[in-house]
């Protein structure tokens, strides 16, 4: 977002995506007030950013989703969320309107380093309270010029706990995206298979594709244990409070071609902790420490703003964000 005039054209692409999700009239007009408004926000504010629009399905719901994500100098949260204050002579009730159309607001923002906001509209009638925050939360864009991402994720329970995927198709577009979706159909249904023997299931499944990346990471939360096991870069890291990072151990290779090593390693974990498995379309040094506070705000703008500061521009780049102590 760099001009006033493609406020319009975010508007129309969520109203076309939510039309096609089955939005009700009422519902598809909430949806085209947040985006405008949060697209005005980014050129008057933020001096231009990014806005990512999609669906969304877990455990609080269904619905779609937009991310407004600037550089900027960053803003009074409180003071902007009050009807009627404004640094820029409008009326200062763009971000109002915002938190009244949609079922779910969080705002990150910091002095200097830019502003994060996720707004999430659920159809049907407005809920009421503090929304629980979900167990997870995703970005996945495809690079620039694609339609298809050549990324894929998910996540499963299984009696114990859970299981969350992500794989690359090596490359990306369409022949890409072949080789992940082959890595999800093989994960489905199978949420208990240890990582390890998952990989080797994944290694047989995609030798008919030009393979893929994958990382397997299955969380016990009584136990308070992950195993991990990944092939190729798909990077993977726990985030504790203190908001250090421990990178996991994948193996060189790649799944359905070359991978020597099927090995498995458990991490323990305790108190909040943040699950983060990426693509490698994101820089391999992000980090958390400098941003005070993120750790606990929702999954989906923890990615976000992992997307917009670490984001290497030239490949398709995928985000998943668990919290470990939602289970």
């Amino acid at each position: 977002m760099t001009e006033a005039s493609q406020a319009a054209e975010a508007r129309r692409a969520a109203v076309t995506q939510a039309q096609a999700l089955g939005f009700g009239e009422m519902d598809v007009g909430r949806i085209a007030i947040v985006t405008t408004e949060l697209a005005t926000n980014l050129i008057k504010y933020g001096g231009g950013g990014v806005m990512l629009v999609g669906s969304f399905e877990d455990g609080t719901g269904s619905g779609m989703e937009c991310l407004a994500l600037d550089r900027g100098a960053g803003m009074d949260v409180e003071a902007a969320m009050r009807d009627g204050h404004s640094t820029s002579g409008s009326p200062g009730t763009g971000l109002g309107a915002v938190k009244r159309g949609a079922t779910v607001m969080d705002v990150y923002s910091q002095s200097g380093g830019g502003t994060a906001i996720l707004a999430r509209v659920m159809p049907g009638p407005r809920r009421t309270g503090v929304p629980p925050l979900p167990p997870f939360g995703a970005v996945s864009v495809p690079i620039s010029g694609e339609i298809v991402s050549g990324d894929a994720w998910c996540r499963g329970h299984w009696p114990g706990g859970w299981t969350a995927m992500m794989a690359d198709g090596l490359g990306h577009g369409p022949n890409a995206a072949e080789a992940s979706h082959a890595a999800v159909r093989c994960f489905s249904g199978n949420e208990h298979t240890a990582p390890a023997d998952m990989l080797v299931q994944m290694h047989a499944a995609l030798r008919p594709t030009r393979g893929a990346a994958v990382a397997l990471a299955q969380v016990d939360a009584c136990a308070g244990e992950v195993r991990f096991a990944g092939i190729g870069n798909i990077a993977a890291a726990l985030c504790g409070p203190d908001a250090m990072v421990r990178r996991l151990v994948s193996h060189n290779g790649t799944v359905g071609h070359i991978a020597k090593h099927m090995r498995e390693f458990v991490y323990p974990f305790a108190g909040a902790t943040l699950l983060v498995l990426a693509s490698d379309g994101l820089l391999t040094n992000w980090r958390l420490e400098g941003y005070p506070g993120l750790l606990f705000h929702h999954p989906t703008l923890i990615a976000g703003v992992l997307y917009r500061d670490f984001n290497r521009g030239r490949d398709d780049v995928s985000i998943l964000v668990c919290r470990l102590d939602a289970a």
